[in-house]
């Protein structure tokens, strides 16, 4: 892998796989992930009361993808 600037190229260890077999993810699963990737995008482990709304909308979007992924990859399977 290249490196580039400041990006490290292996994925956050905190991010749990969501996708194991047969095995769905739990809402909650997906959640903790789309939570754990939002913090490391943002570089807030909480955000401030200023960017709160933006954090937490970053969470919910990115969970819902992450869930339209899941389902579409399950029932391409």
């Amino acid at each position: 892998m290249i490196r580039r600037g400041r990006y490290h190229p292996v994925m956050c260890r905190s991010i749990k796989r969501l996708r194991e077999g047969d095995v769905p993810a739990t809402e909650t699963e997906i959640r903790e992930a789309a939570l754990q990737f939002v913090r490391k995008v943002s570089g807030y482990r909480a955000p401030s009361k200023r960017n709160e709304d933006a954090f937490n909308g970053a969470v919910d979007e990115v969970a819902d993808a992450s869930r339209r992924l899941l389902e579409a990859v399950t029932r391409s399977a």
